[in-house]
């Protein structure tokens, strides 16, 4: 299940998107720019999440085995 990270960062993602897209429709490089920015910001996030998720299940996986010995 996704964490706190990863879904913020996906939600950045997707409104940097919807930005950058309207920056550019309306002749705005500001706010095309915000908006990469801004997706950018979301990927590293969401990844970041990511890697924290899959350490806690592995810690997690590690724990159930020592349990077992």
């Amino acid at each position: 299940m996704w964490n706190k990270d990863e879904v913020i960062g996906k939600k950045k993602q997707i409104t940097g998107a919807i930005n950058a897209n309207v920056g550019e429709f309306i002749h705005d490089p500001q706010l095309e720019a915000e908006g990469e920015t801004e997706q950018v910001e979301g990927q590293v996030q969401q990844q970041a999440g990511k890697v924290r998720r899959k350490a806690g299940e592995a810690l997690e996986q590690a724990g159930k085995v020592l349990a077992d010995l």
